[in-house]
């Protein structure tokens, strides 16, 4: 164990808001809607839903037993579970997956704060989506503005997490994670109030399980695993703050209920919206930036609900980035014995090359690829595809299989003060042990494939 004297969550709701906060991010106002869009809608929901409760809570689960039993970062706890064994690569994973995520997620945190100041100018809306592409593209591709939005959303994050855990992550979270849900709320009210969203609302509740096939299937688990932050450390690192005494089932179906609900209020503000106007719900990851405009050009104080809409963005952004960060730092000030501050500013600049690098590779070097990818591409299909997936696997395999039955039992009843019925136990090993793992595989293998 590092003798840095270690920071704290301070409260029940402080890890509520910071767990949610990690989950829900630009995954469920942006990957989300379209996700339901192009996989048959509600039926995709179900299937989501579906791998939520039965997969990826016991996969949370052993994040937070991981880190509430190291007290440590990613890479310390596994260190004080298992010294000097091979299982210290699920820490090694764990910050490297978190530098290659924010190397290209503060580039969209960036695009996302861009899109606030353009929507203040009255030049900006149109219904004419060949205009909007041109000006994401026109943005995008550019040398400079990209990459300072990119450093300035990222020295955000660094402002947040440099103040540590009880007095800036939790602080933030307290105020940003009520403030999106109910900005998001009120976009969802207003889409579901316009002529003609009634197709949207029925697309996206009333199942047609013709759609489902094994693509839909796996589709909607990776994104119910991606979407609760499962393999990338966070939770882990998070674990290890909370107090013994919390009760993990408690923050652990929550954390999933309130990013769960919040994907689905997403896809409420964003689908009846996008069927009222006539578009398609499967325009893909474009919905956001140039078809979603579309939509608010044609509303009544259209300027003010875009800027709301990309504000919302932002904060959603900003609540998984510093727990991204918090990855990296903590790992940092443990193990390596740094400061806080100096840990950050380290951080800030080995992120704030790689997303520079990302932010180009729209633009100047775009031909610049390395195994046949651009930057961007090779941040996001490298920790999305191969590091989120193995990470996971790793943690249920070291759960399961590595850590002792009893040390498991201890961290879920909180030391023997909760009440769990040994089939329950039974069950959740059950899932963690062999479940989990091999949806881990079929995820993994159709995402290499």
């Amino acid at each position: 164990m590092t003798n840095v004297k270690r920071d704290g969550f301070g409260s029940r709701f402080g890890v509520l808001v910071a767990v949610a906060g990690s989950a829900v991010g630009l995954g469920n106002l942006w990957r989300f809607p379209y996700m339901v869009g192009t996989n048959g809608g509600a039926a995709f929901i179900i299937l989501y839903l579906f791998f939520v409760v039965l997969l990826c809570l016991p996969i949370m689960f052993s994040e937070f037993i991981i880190g509430r039993r190291g007290e440590a970062n990613a890479f310390g706890s596994i260190k004080k579970l298992a010294p000097k064994s091979g299982w210290l690569s699920i820490g090694v994973i764990s910050v490297v997956t978190s530098v290659a995520i924010l190397s290209f997620y503060s580039v969209v945190g960036g695009w996302t704060l861009e899109y606030i100041f353009k929507s203040f100018s009255p030049a900006f809306l149109s219904s004419d989506g060949s205009s909007l592409s041109s000006q994401f593209s026109n943005f995008s591709q550019s040398s400079f503005m990209p990459v300072v939005m990119h450093l300035l959303f990222l020295g955000i994050s660094a402002l947040i997490v440099v103040a540590g855990v009880k007095k800036g992550i939790e602080r933030y979270s307290k105020i940003l994670m009520p403030v999106l849900f109910f900005l998001v709320l009120l976009l969802a009210i207003r889409s579901l109030t316009l002529e003609g969203s009634g197709a949207g609302v029925e697309f996206l509740f009333k199942p047609d399980f013709s759609k489902i096939t094994g693509q839909t299937a796996l589709a909607a688990l990776g994104q119910a695993f991606f979407s609760l932050s499962l393999g990338m450390g966070c939770i882990i690192t998070y674990g290890s703050y909370v107090n013994k005494k919390e009760n993990l089932f408690k923050i652990s179906f929550m954390s999933a209920f309130a990013d769960t609900g919040f994907a689905i209020l997403a896809g409420l503000a964003v689908v009846p919206a996008v069927f009222a106007f006539g578009i398609s719900p499967s325009e893909g990851p474009s919905l956001v930036f140039i078809t979603l405009p579309q939509v608010f050009a044609q509303l009544p104080f259209g300027q003010i609900i875009a800027s709301a809409f990309f504000f919302i963005l932002l904060i959603a952004a900003l609540t998984s980035s510093i727990s991204l960060l918090e990855v990296i730092v903590a790992f940092c000030t443990e193990e390596l014995k740094w400061s806080r501050l100096n840990s950050v500013l380290i951080t800030f600049i080995v992120v704030g090359v790689f997303g520079s690098l990302s932010s180009l590779s729209q633009g100047i070097l775009s031909h610049v690829t390395l195994f046949g990818k651009t930057f961007f591409d090779l941040f996001d299909y490298t920790s999305s595809n191969i590091l989120l997936p193995v990470g996971g696997l790793l943690v249920v395999t070291f759960v399961g299989w590595r850590m002792e039955r009893s040390n498991v039992l201890d961290e879920l009843t909180s030391g023997g003060t909760i009440s769990l019925k040994p089939i329950l136990f039974k069950a959740i090993m059950f899932i963690i042990k062999y479940l989990s793992p091999i949806a881990i595989l079929l995820v993994l293998v159709h995402s290499l494939l």
